[in-house]
């Protein structure tokens, strides 16, 4: 059975410039999303039809109800926080 090994990235934290950062990749994430699923032919709809191909998230990042940009916003954070706990560093 899979079980998940997350990096523990709970001793980081992040400037605030790198959360706004976070902010941009998690629009971003969306729109590469969104992206890739209009390629693959669904439009939207107001509600998720696998069978329709539709999906009410079909819209942008700033119309998304918060409970599903706080999803892209957790994706962006924990590989921001990912990053930097490797080591590495960000800079503009």
């Amino acid at each position: 059975m899979y079980k998940p090994k997350p990096i523990d990235t709970t001793d980081v934290t992040l400037t605030n410039e790198l959360l706004e950062l976070t902010e941009k990749i998690a629009a971003n994430v969306h729109d590469v999303w969104a992206e890739g699923r209009i390629r693959e032919g669904w439009i939207y709809g107001e509600r998720k039809d696998d069978q329709a191909k539709t999906n009410p998230c079909l819209v942008p990042y700033d119309e998304l109800p918060e409970s599903e940009k706080d999803y892209d916003r957790n994706t962006a954070l924990e590989t921001m926080k990912l990053i930097v706990k490797m080591g590495y560093k960000i800079s503009k």
